[in-house]
């Protein structure tokens, strides 16, 4: 694993990026990357998600011109969240907020 790599994966370990990534198998994107970019607006929209939701997919669309990579390294950085997985175009984004109620919260394992 590069250095680039292990700085955009955050702090997960490999347990809870697997206990994620099986939450967020059947999620459905919330975000979309239009031709735009990166714009604040999708920055803005991915906090609000991310503070009702904790786990949600990104997806970049095809007439996007920003590079998954790109956007891999960026988002999680402006929203202050984890990078579960990035899987084709399609990213899965987590970020704890211990302000929801803990029975809507997601417990990580150890």
């Amino acid at each position: 694993m590069t250095d680039q790599e292990e700085k955009i994966e955050g702090t997960l370990t490999g347990k809870q990026k697997k206990f994620l990534k099986g939450l967020g198998h059947h999620l459905s994107p919330l975000i979309s990357i239009g031709k735009e970019g990166l714009t604040e607006n999708v920055f803005k929209a991915t906090r609000q998600e991310l503070l009702s939701r904790e786990l949600i997919k990104v997806k970049i669309g095809n007439n996007s011109n920003i590079k998954k990579q790109e956007a891999a390294e960026l988002l999680p950085a402006a929203t202050d969240s984890s990078l579960v997985q990035l899987i084709g175009k399609t990213l899965l984004l987590y970020k704890e907020n211990p302000k929801i109620d803990k029975e809507h919260r997601i417990s990580l394992p150890r």
